[in-house]
């Protein structure tokens, strides 16, 4: 067994990540259930250590057992990218890895509409991708920024953490950052990031209160600027990035933030009618209605706005639900299910 015939059968099964945990023969997600691969026993602690130390360098092995965490990008010439996670749990080596696609998936792949495909046309400002760990934030955001690259002319910096996709300059030109390879921090590289001459900015996740302030000053000074979050809908998100400024500034948060982002689209990918999943979005722009809303600290009543935002483009997770459901994408138990108020289904409007 070697961390190569693993990853190819992930890949062959279309999965989109692979755990191997001591105890557990290796693992895969697929179509968002997991499944055990039987044909291998349950790994050692050895196991474990070997497969993925195989495709470590010595200083990685080395950071990884002091820091006891750590994150890589893997590529298998031929055969696809990998994000991996290196952890320990019960004092054994854990790891998770992510399968990333070759290409970037296109925007009808992914069920883009014209809301999200005019985002990739603005000038400033920032455009938010949120959702849980696994919903497709980062290939959401790779196909907006592939949009970029095919149509405009526009020098496009990434900051990412590790790199995911790797693009192929087309009409605009392309730098991908690593952090920890290319630079120290998010914040280390936007601290001099407007020196480059950027026009669109990537920050893999804002993590921190710095790299939250360094991407809205770079938002707010003329470049367009994406970026995820951990967050499950519109209204959190917004809170989210107040509650981290300290209470003193929250105040002058809420302005900054009112005036900044464009759009947030909030996802998750949910079980297709047709097998696979589909991803459900969420949008909130942020018109000058939802602006006030953040300047006056009533984000609870960001929901209904977004309910009667419809010709801005907006739409709640609900509606984007009740939708799929009419089209025959996925099952009424589905929907409901994820709805925050199942009752809406058949009585939207």
């Amino acid at each position: 067994m070697t961390l190569h015939e693993l990853l190819t059968k992930a890949v062959e099964a279309s999965a989109s990540d692979l755990h191997l945990i001591v105890g557990q023969p290796p693992t895969v997600r697929i179509d968002g259930g997991l499944e055990t691969l039987d044909s291998y026993p349950p790994l050692t602690a050895s196991d474990t250590k070997s497969l993925i130390y195989s495709v470590l360098s010595a200083p990685q092995i080395k950071r990884f057992e002091y820091e006891q965490e750590f994150d890589t990008a893997y590529e298998l010439p031929g055969l696809s990218r990998f994000r991996i996670n290196l952890h320990y749990e019960l004092r054994n080596i854990g790891v998770a890895i992510r399968l990333i696609p070759k290409t970037v998936p296109t925007p009808s792949q992914l069920g883009f509409d014209e809301t999200i495909y005019e985002l990739t046309h603005l000038n400033n400002g920032l455009v938010l991708v949120t959702g849980p760990s696994g919903s497709g934030k980062s290939t959401t955001i790779a196909a907006m920024i592939d949009i970029v690259n095919t149509e405009r002319r526009a020098h496009i910096i990434t900051i990412e953490d590790p790199i995911e996709f790797v693009f192929t300059p087309k009409q605009s030109i392309i730098e991908q950052r690593e952090v920890d390879i290319d630079t120290h921090s998010f914040f280390a590289a936007l601290k001099r990031i407007l020196r480059q001459d950027p026009n669109v900015i990537f920050v893999g996740e804002m993590r921190d209160l710095e790299t939250f302030r360094a991407t809205l000053t770079a938002a707010e000074t003329g470049h367009l600027v994406f970026s995820t979050l951990h967050t499950p809908n519109a209204a959190q998100t917004v809170d989210r990035i107040i509650d981290t400024f300290p209470p003193y500034q929250q105040d002058e948060a809420r302005l900054q933030l009112s005036g900044v982002p464009r759009a947030i689209i909030a996802q998750q990918l949910v079980p297709s009618e047709s097998g696979g999943r589909v991803a459900a979005r969420e949008i909130l722009i942020n018109t000058p209605a939802v602006a006030n809303l953040i300047r006056e600290n009533q984000i609870a009543q960001i929901p209904s706005t977004m309910q009667m935002g419809i010709k801005e483009g907006m739409r709640t997770m609900d509606l984007t639900l009740r939708q799929l459901y009419l089209a025959g994408a996925i099952s009424e138990t589905t929907a409901r299910n994820r709805m925050i108020d199942p009752e809406k289904l058949t009585t939207y409007f």
